[in-house]
């Protein structure tokens, strides 16, 4: 915070020169935790990733919560209907739709009527959906490794 702040101060911004300082600054320890600094880094560099890797897909928030939840059950042999979703995902049943509809414009998932109850849609990622995710949380897990320091 203090960099930023002598930076800002630097370029000439308007940035007062007695801005409050935060109170571990106040405390004598200035310095972030180098460990929160790698985890806010690798959350930062796996949401580029996520990006990067479905394209211009939007694929945050709720809908990411049941890219989610589908690769969990698709990996336990499970099925969730489309209400099972929009409620792990924490989001009324009519944008749940909306969203698994987007989903599968994208060739993601794909919906069908359940067998055991016709009133319920059962909703399954695509073959594509299932190698995409994966080959995410491969180069997620290679990152990973990559930026965890060398055991002595």
């Amino acid at each position: 915070m203090d960099q930023i702040h002598d930076l800002l101060a630097s370029r000439g911004d308007a940035v007062p020169p007695a801005a409050p300082r935060p109170a571990a600054a106040a405390q004598g320890d200035a310095s972030p935790k180098p460990a929160l600094l790698d985890q806010v880094s690798f959350s930062i560099q796996m949401r580029r990733m996520r990006r990067s890797h479905f394209g211009s897909a939007e694929l945050s928030g709720p809908v990411w919560d049941m890219m989610l939840d589908l690769m969990l059950a698709n990996t336990h042999g499970r099925s969730l209907s489309a209400s099972d979703l929009a409620t792990g995902a924490a989001v009324p049943l009519s944008s749940g739709l909306r969203m698994i509809a987007a989903l599968e414009r994208l060739g993601l998932v794909r919906r069908s009527i359940d067998e055991r109850d016709r009133r319920r849609t059962i909703v399954r990622l695509t073959d594509d959906g299932i190698e995409r995710m994966a080959s995410y949380f491969e180069k997620i897990d290679a990152a990973w490794q990559n930026s965890r320091p060398l055991a002595a």
